[in-house]
């Protein structure tokens, strides 16, 4: 008979819900058969301190999982990167000594690595999911990993949950399937019975997983880091990625439509802006405070699960981020790149955050695995520019070739640069902070509220921003074959949002409401709205770096195509002809216009808005060609913008859709280019949903 789960009513360590077997069940062993009593929390110092070493249970399970997947990366394995470049604002010597935050204007080589989290190198690129921000600086003083997400929090508190929380997102171990989607049964039943999950169930079912592009998306640190100056004095920081261009998303039916389409969009994009000059930009933002804020913050700073709202802690802007260089060879750079979050530099530190101790273990042993041996910081996209100097020596796939006799120290050999020593004054020094208590496995009564940000965040979102979260939820729980794991995630929602709980109940077609969760810790409901948490309260004001579809046929006006292009160009923003075949079109002037997509291998998911320039005897004859119907009534659906001129009618009449014209149709016969680039700096005209 299946084991069935129920939850206790008790408070575990932490205030944390428990799962409890309802019947007998066999007592969980390591690998050697040694009884597991907690697998929920690693062994730490004191209620709050950092993990031990010395936590086999934990050691054993991650390096179990980290060798599971041969040979591409267990996570993040669908990932695409690119060269370029960091440069500093201004001389920040008074928060940290790292080197790269000395000088103003200085520029630091970077490599950045995007990368959905569950899919497989194969699955698409607009998969509902995280996508992984991950950045290497090329420091004078050593590399900087700052290994981060595009959403700032984490669905677990404890890097021990890590193996489970991923074998329960990826395909289900009987059957394969599916991948790169967390529409079933696993993942639901996992984060139902992890309460911690639910904020970040809330980003997740946000459009925030499903970003137009990599270039109109955030990044962040998720974790609390110090930063130390030279007079040891230190600073709790968290990091944030602002795009320059601005935030957006894409709605879901337009990315299922996409990933048919084009199932490389985000790696297309990113390369064709790159190849285009118009360079991906990104300001480095940071969240400084002190002991003080972080003793009265409402919530942990060592929890993952939680965010600080700006409005609390404004967010610096200390430099930006410019990509400008693909890639020479994506295997060799992109595949072979290895991040490790231990990778820091002097002036940058570690928190006793649980979720960061073991991804600081975890990931060098990662590395070592997928990259065949302790020598992978010798390839070229990993290797530091500035000096290397070590004892470390052979092992496999070792590039390059130690000189002299010393190969320990201390040694009396005679100094030289191959001789090299520790330095006590300009050496990597950790901040010092008193540990004390107990050596337990215990989840920090700090770390109990799950459902309070998940609050504020919800309540922080739009009207239609909360519609798409509700529908994801029905979209996904619909797949789910368990009603007891939809109920259970109902009754997690009860407790964020009654109406969004009824409406998710409403649209899977229970019958009666579950009963809500029980918290751990009573949620608040007296969180202050945070407006920079909403994509559409943040909207871009700018055309600028997207693309418009022009659907045209033989015989548009050179007066109108031309302004159209000269328009795009000075806002900056790229276009597409579709043309019905590949030959293209010609002007009404006979100048011959070459088609970047024909008609059924262009749809409109692929632009950012639309202008439909037709002849009428143009649109008569595209009334006829399905794709083309579906080219408008795509757009339309997916509330763009579309421009259209007086010939273009017999389409629209056919789609019957004259009737439905709204503020946001374009009619460009009466309307200058100019003048509809500056209204499709709106991006998307929401009133029409």
């Amino acid at each position: 008979m299946a084991e069935s789960f129920k939850y206790s009513g008790k408070k575990g360590n932490g205030g944390e819900l428990h799962q409890v077997p309802s019947g007998e069940n066999e007592v969980m062993t390591t690998a050697q058969g040694c009884p597991i009593s907690d697998n929920q929390n690693s062994l730490k110092a004191g209620k709050r301190g950092p993990s031990l070493l010395e936590d086999h249970i934990f050691r054993e399970k991650m390096f179990h999982f980290d060798h599971e997947r041969i040979p591409e990366r267990v996570v993040h394995a669908r990932g695409y990167g690119a060269h370029g470049y960091f440069e500093t604002y201004d001389n920040f010597s008074d928060v940290t000594c790292a080197d790269l935050f000395q000088r103003k204007g200085e520029q630091t080589p970077v490599f950045v690595r995007f990368s959905t989290v569950a899919g497989n190198k194969g699955s698409p690129d607009l998969a509902r999911d995280v996508r992984g921000f991950a950045v290497k600086f090329y420091t004078n003083e050593g590399n900087w990993d700052l290994v981060g997400n595009n959403i700032p929090v984490f669905f677990i508190q404890d890097a021990i949950k890590f193996p489970d929380l991923i074998h329960s997102a990826k395909q289900a171990p009987d059957r394969g399937f599916p991948q790169a989607q967390t529409a079933h049964d696993n993942f639901w039943d996992f984060t139902s019975l992890s309460p911690e999950s639910v904020h970040m169930l809330m980003w997740i079912m946000s459009d925030r997983a499903i970003p137009r592009s990599f270039r109109f998306m955030e990044g962040f640190g998720v974790h609390t880091f110090k930063l130390i100056n030279s007079n040891g004095e230190e600073k709790y920081v968290k990091f944030h990625w602002k795009p320059t261009a601005g935030l957006q998303s894409v709605v879901w039916n337009e990315a299922l439509k996409i990933n048919g389409a084009d199932p490389d969009f985000h790696r297309r994009d990113l390369w064709s802006s790159i190849q285009a000059g118009a360079f991906p930009e990104w300001e480095l933002g940071v969240q400084i405070f002190d002991q003080e804020f972080a003793d009265n913050f409402e919530f942990d700073v060592f929890d993952a699960t939680k965010i600080i709202p700006e409005e609390q802690v404004p967010v610096k802007k200390i430099g930006k981020m410019v990509l400008n260089r693909m890639v020479d060879n994506f295997f060799a750079e992109t595949e072979q790149v290895a991040f490790c979050t231990q990778n820091i530099v002097p002036g940058i530190d570690f928190t006793p955050d649980p979720l960061l101790q073991g991804r600081n273990f975890s990931y060098l042993d990662t590395q070592l695995k997928r990259l065949g041996g302790p020598n992978f910081t010798q390839i070229p996209v990993n290797a530091p520019r500035c000096p290397m100097r070590n004892f470390q020596q052979d092992g496999h796939m070792a590039m390059h070739t130690p000189k002299g006799r010393a190969n320990y120290e201390p040694n009396s050999w005679e100094q030289s640069e191959d001789n090299p020593r520790a330095c006590p004054e300009h050496g990597y020094k950790s901040s010092s902070e008193p540990v004390e208590g107990d050596k337990l496995r215990y989840r920090s009564e700090t770390f109990a509220d799950h459902y309070s940000q998940a609050i504020q965040f919800y309540k922080s979102q739009t009207e239609v921003e909360q519609t798409h979260m509700r529908d994801a939820f029905v979209f996904e729980l619909s797949k789910v074959e368990k009603l007891a794991i939809r109920e259970r995630v109902v009754s997690h929602l009860r407790n964020v949002d009654e109406t969004l709980a009824e409406g998710v109940a409403k649209g899977l077609g229970l019958e009666e409401m579950p009963d809500k969760a029980e918290a751990a810790m009573a949620p608040r409901d007296d969180l202050a709205v945070s407006d920079k948490l909403s994509i559409l309260k943040n909207a871009p004001n700018t055309f600028k770096g997207r693309k418009l579809g022009i659907f045209c046929c033989s015989g548009v006006e050179d007066e109108l195509l031309e302004g159209l292009l000269q328009a795009l160009k000075d806002e900056g923003a790229m276009y597409e002809i579709v043309a019905p075949t590949v030959n293209g079109i010609k002007t009404a002037g006979g100048k011959h216009i070459k088609g970047n997509q024909v008609i059924d291998g262009g749809p409109s998911v692929l632009y950012d808005a639309v202008a439909v320039l037709l002849t009428e005897e143009g649109a008569k004859e595209q009334a006829k060609v399905p794709e083309a119907k579906d080219f408008v009534m795509d757009a339309f659906a997916h509330n763009k913008f579309i421009g259209f001129i007086d010939g273009t009618k017999p389409l629209l009449d056919e789609l019957n859709m004259t009737s439905k014209i709204d503020k946001g149709f374009v009619d460009l016969d009466k309307t200058t280019p100019s003048d509809f680039i500056t209204q499709l700096r709106d991006i998307r005209f929401w009133k029409r949903g």
